[in-house]
């Protein structure tokens, strides 16, 4: 089993393993030739409303990483492309947050290691 790591998409600097994209929407002002992914799974990222209501303010993280993982719990069928490369070995989930320490990246890379 790989390990999993969360990286923000502009800094990106050669992820290792698999590469997925984890937010719903394409970063902004990235070219999708610059960015060879191994996959886009969209329906892993938070709602649209429960992305909104975050709106990445750190004193509703905790709440949105409870309501989050509720989402997930819902979407096993989407995370199993994660979890089986992860299992293979290295996985690298790419996100565009400007908060390295309260994001959706965070919550998903804790979920899937607790799901392995």
């Amino acid at each position: 089993m790989g390990a999993i790591e969360i990286q923000r998409v502009y800094d990106h600097r050669d992820p290792t393993g698999a590469v997925f994209l984890v937010d719903r929407m394409w970063p902004r002002g990235v070219r999708k030739d610059d960015l060879p992914l191994d996959g886009w799974p969209r329906d892993v990222a938070p709602s649209t409303e429960l992305r909104q209501w975050f709106g990445h303010r750190p004193e509703r993280f905790e709440a949105f990483a409870e309501r989050y993982r509720r989402e997930l719990d819902g979407h096993r069928e989407e995370l199993e492309p994660l979890l089986a490369a992860a299992r293979r070995g290295t996985v690298t989930l790419l996100y565009g947050a400007k908060d390295t320490e309260h994001n959706q990246a965070v919550v998903l890379r804790d979920y899937l290691r607790e799901q392995l």
